[in-house]
């Protein structure tokens, strides 16, 4: 019996290949991944909170890698990696390299030249990680824990609103998220300040 995957609004397709990735076989409906992913990325908020990540570790691919693979390596073979295919979201998967180098460069500079508030960086980074879209899965829940990561430990401010959603079910958080995500791919970042 393999995995049956019901795909929500804003959920990237698996391919087969990725599916084979699934590290506990026992698992079979999207309830069930749902379940398991949000145990591991438990894990992960917790090592965040009890180790000191320093600023000039997080903006780099290894951390980004990293946290990936904490938020999913207990469920995915494939956490931590590149996507190695191209999806119905993201860049070319052969410049994930290059483009997430390039946003990791410009988020440098926006701390490093006060460019935008703490706040506007955050969301800047997250935005663009997402549409880089540099894992197979995961890239929304991935973004929005760097997002609070910069907030809390590069600029010492309160983590963003969104974890009051677990951001898989359709509830008005997630609804209002997506809908602001795309405003955000249209150019209109304000959308997606925080406004508690």
């Amino acid at each position: 019996m393999g995995l049956d995957l019901q795909y929500k609004n804003g959920q990237t397709p698996l391919d087969e290949e990725e599916k084979e990735g699934l590290k506990i076989k026992s698992i079979t409906t999207q309830g069930e991944l749902d379940e398991f992913e949000q145990l591991n990325i438990e894990k992960a908020v917790e090592w965040t909170i009890h180790n000191n990540l320093k600023p000039e570790r997080i903006l780099t691919e290894k951390f980004v890698k990293d946290l990936h693979k904490k938020m999913y390596g207990d469920v995915w073979k494939w956490a931590g990696a590149f996507r190695k295919s191209d999806k119905n979201l993201g860049i070319k998967w052969t410049q994930i390299g290059i483009e997430l180098k390039t946003l990791i460069d410009d988020a440098k500079y926006w701390i490093e030249n006060n460019t935008y508030t703490p706040e506007e960086i955050a969301i800047r980074f997250k935005h663009r990680i997402v549409a880089i879209h540099c894992f197979p899965n995961g890239n929304g829940r991935h973004s929005r824990m760097m997002a609070d990561i910069i907030m809390e430990s590069i600029f010492g401010e309160k983590n963003f609103s969104w974890h009051q959603s677990n951001m898989v079910k359709a509830d008005d958080t997630r609804k209002e998220y997506i809908a602001a995500l795309r405003k955000a791919d249209n150019g209109d970042i304000n959308q997606g300040r925080r406004t508690s």
